[in-house]
């Protein structure tokens, strides 16, 4: 399946079907459902902004996935996923349980990240205060924390939530694990469709 990208608003959806013939690594501007995982808690967030995905929607004619800008909370770049015609029930489950894990992944990044970013901002706070320091100096920049100093809140920071990281990578290997499995037999089935047609065979559905 092709993929089409954007970038911030309806006019600037584009497609892209040279996707579908490539593998590997993808340059920053054709990007694939994969390096839309690749989110950091230690990038910025707009913490004033909704967490609201894009309320885009493609053309009723599209035929492709849409694949946006990362998203100002969690980092992640949405995905549309495009409803083929007459799309067949194990299909339809596959997409249903793609479509789910983004939302599920974008909802767990975007607190991860709210929660660092709150909890960063109050160390170096704390920190500051007790060198006597206020949050700025006297040409009103924002005062840091050099890398060592940071370095303590950072293992603070992954101690504290350890047991949620591992929880979250558990889930999200049985996720992909159950969408590779899906994304098998619909190639399997879509393939004996095509040989049954090519074939005139009587209608009817390999076991899986």
């Amino acid at each position: 399946m092709a993929r089409c990208q954007y970038r911030g608003n309806t006019k600037e959806w584009r497609r892209n079907d040279r996707l579908a013939k490539r593998n590997g690594p993808l340059p920053m501007r054709r990007i694939s459902a994969n390096a839309s995982r690749r989110c950091s808690s230690s990038q910025p967030t707009k913490q004033g902004n909704s967490a609201k995905r894009s309320q885009f929607i493609p053309a009723a004619d599209s035929k492709h996935d849409w694949i946006g800008p990362p998203h100002s909370l969690s980092n992640l770049r949405p995905i549309i996923y495009h409803i083929p015609e007459n799309e067949t029930e194990l299909e339809k489950q596959l997409r249903t349980l793609r479509q789910e894990t983004e939302d599920w992944n974008h909802a767990f990044w975007t607190n991860q990240n709210i929660t660092f970013n709150k909890e960063k901002d109050a160390f170096i706070l704390s920190q500051l205060k007790e060198k006597g320091l206020t949050e700025r100096d006297e040409k009103g920049r924002k005062r840091a924390l050099n890398s060592e100093e940071m370095a303590v809140f950072y293992k603070h920071f992954l101690d504290e939530n350890c047991i949620r990281h591992a929880n979250y990578n558990k889930d999200w290997y049985r996720r992909n694990f159950t969408i590779t499995l899906l994304m098998g037999r619909v190639a399997f089935h879509n393939i004996w469709r095509t040989l049954a047609e090519r074939r005139g065979w009587k209608k009817g559905s390999p076991t899986t």
